[in-house]
């Protein structure tokens, strides 16, 4: 998820690439497959036109759509979510805490990374 979301809302300066590139490629990503879910009708249809073609505008319109259908918003919802299940489920471990760490301290990095 956390890749998905880099890959469109990343900071290019810290990801290291332009946003858009699972755009570009129609790869089909947990944000595009909710967006197909939550859209209106028209939004869907423009969104599978763009998925069809090559317009040069792609990337932004596409993303335009993401943020008027709030999948930013859910992406990050969900990430929390997953994060603290994960989180959840490293506690009820039976076994020292300090050897929880390293799970808690990877899980964090996975999620809360923005490169």
């Amino acid at each position: 998820m956390q890749d998905d979301y880099l890959d469109a809302f990343g900071d290019p300066e810290k990801f290291g690439k332009q946003p858009g590139g699972d755009i570009l490629s129609n790869k089909k990503t947990f944000l595009l497959i909710q967006a197909l879910e939550v859209a209106n009708a028209a939004q869907k249809q423009e969104l599978r036109e763009l998925l069809n073609g090559n317009a040069a505008d792609k990337v932004a319109r596409v993303l335009q759509l993401y943020r008027d259908c709030k999948i930013d918003e859910w992406a990050i919802a969900q990430k929390d979510l997953f994060l603290n299940d994960a989180l959840g489920y490293i506690e009820e471990i039976a076994v020292l805490a300090k050897r929880k760490q390293p799970l808690k301290d990877l899980a964090l990095l996975l999620v809360k990374r923005d490169y």
